[in-house]
């Protein structure tokens, strides 16, 4: 007999969203506590069937024409501010299914907010460009200007690690174009995602330009991929899945936030008061289940003891455990069977002659923040993306060196260096290749208006409303010949 379900106030419904009804599906898959393992939730994945006809309402959604800019921008402004009548709920279910402690869940919902409104004023100003013919000889009398027109069906598919807000970043700018919406989202988070469909559809979005299907990649999403009927892919996950999804797409849109090995560096001069407690958040918070979150730490030489002592004096008091306590800092880990990968890289990498100054205890689904130093040049905490939380520390001499060394992942999602020589800063900026350079600040540092991408392994294209809805549209050129 399966174990009681643990009571949450306000559950959304657990089936899929299609044409605005609810509807169950196929077989059912369990939604665990993730800090106890209880069961919270039965959710029924969607059918073969029920993923096609998903496709089919919103592309004949799409197809009548949405409704105009200003509806638009109104749905968007009325579901920001619905968000803080749901705003318990989504904290409540964020934080069982999540794992994230109240202030990663009250923080998700905040940017959430933001995310909404940015996209609705996206709507009203969603324009082309004028040519300028004069440049051409002979040309000076045409006339010339893009529009730019809904691409689609947008097909979102998203992470556990924020179940609100990278939602968001990607139904939002879609519909602000005008586009209909397939969303799976993860099978450890679906609940998030329903209550927000709950919250869209109340501020008005019309039922048949959002749907929502539950279920595994293996079989909801790849039979998504096999819709042809789908215009646009955007994607948050692993660079393995990433890959899947592109050779699919064929030639069809895409845009891909993958796998990261994010990298701080902090030289000799940096305002260590300002940078200890940035870098320990930005590795740290969300249990290190950030894509940005700081894995890779490089410290010039002369300063490298004295930020390890601080980073684990600082580690140290940021309490882990059950994230409903108000004084948890960090929570636990997606799955027992994630802390319990992160807990034997640990090991492997104190076998291999790492200096582990704090941390890296586990509890079932707990690991307690891990500052690492002398990790061996082949180790996963290293050389793989950890999703923990773990900070690993490497001096550095020069730093040329640890540019060098930073750009050596196949990855470049996000950098951050904390220097006060401009000179340094503008070195980083030029040859960092990681799709944001942060200065003064650490990788994980990103405000939801700014263009947000990789390059290399870490994907293409960009988020942030105003960037995502250009994404999302077929750019049209119009000219008049007199």
């Amino acid at each position: 007999m399966s174990a009681a379900l643990l009571h949450i106030d306000g559950l959304p419904p657990t089936g899929q969203l299609i044409n605005g009804r609810w509807l169950d599906g196929g077989p059912s898959f369990t939604v665990e506590d993730k800090f106890s393992g209880r069961p919270v939730a039965e959710v029924t994945s969607a059918t073969r069937d029920q993923v096609a006809e998903a496709v089919r309402v919103t592309r004949a959604a799409v197809d009548g024409g949405p409704p105009p800019p200003h509806d638009r921008a109104l749905v968007l402004r009325r579901a920001a501010g619905l968000i803080e009548s749901y705003r318990t709920r989504l904290v409540d279910v964020m934080v069982a299914e999540a794992g994230f402690t109240i202030v990663d869940a009250n923080g998700e919902i905040d940017r959430a907010i933001v995310t909404l409104s940015l996209s609705a004023d996206e709507a009203l100003r969603l324009v082309g460009d004028v040519i300028p013919f004069g440049a051409s000889p002979g040309a000076h009398r045409r006339m010339g200007f893009t529009q730019r027109f809904p691409i689609g069906v947008v097909c979102a598919i998203t992470p556990f690690n924020a179940p609100l807000n990278t939602v968001l970043h990607k139904v939002a700018p879609a519909y602000a174009a005008g586009n209909s919406v397939v969303l799976k989202p993860s099978a450890f988070t679906p609940l998030t995602s329903a209550l927000l469909a709950q919250l869209l559809l109340e501020a008005g979005m019309p039922p048949a330009f959002l749907a929502v299907v539950q279920g595994e990649g293996d079989t909801v999403g790849t039979w998504l991929l096999e819709e042809q009927d789908i215009a646009f892919y955007t994607f948050t996950g692993s660079t393995r899945v990433g890959r899947i999804i592109q050779q699919a797409a064929g030639l069809r849109r895409t845009q891909m936030e993958l796998g990261s090995i994010a990298s701080t560096i902090v030289c000799s001069d940096a305002d260590l008061e300002r940078a200890i407690p940035k870098i320990a958040n930005a590795g740290l918070r969300k249990a290190g289940q950030v894509c940005t979150s700081v894995q890779r730490l490089y410290v010039q030489r002369d300063i490298a003891e004295e930020v390890g002592q601080r980073l684990a004096a600082f580690a140290a008091t940021l309490k882990a455990g059950d994230p409903r306590d108000p004084d948890t800092k960090v929570g636990p880990l997606i799955s027992e069977q994630a802390a319990i990968r992160a807990e034997s890289w640990l090991r492997e990498a104190e076998q291999g002659g790492a200096q582990l100054l704090c941390g890296g205890q586990r509890e079932r689904s707990v690991i307690t923040p891990a500052i690492v130093t002398h990790a061996p040049d082949g180790g996963r905490v290293w050389c793989q993306e950890a999703f923990a939380p773990l900070l690993a520390l490497r001096p550095f001499d020069d730093f040329e060196e640890a540019i060098r060394d930073a750009n050596s992942t196949p990855f470049g999602l996000s950098a951050g260096v904390f220097t006060q020589d401009i000179d340094r800063a503008l070195r980083a900026a030029s040859t960092l290749r990681f799709g944001t350079v942060q200065i003064n600040e650490t990788s994980s540092a990103r405000s939801d208006v700014m263009p947000f991408g990789g390059v290399k392994d870490s994907g293409f294209g960009k988020e942030g409303p105003a960037h995502a809805i250009r994404e999302m549209t077929e750019e049209r050129l119009v000219v008049f010949n007199p």
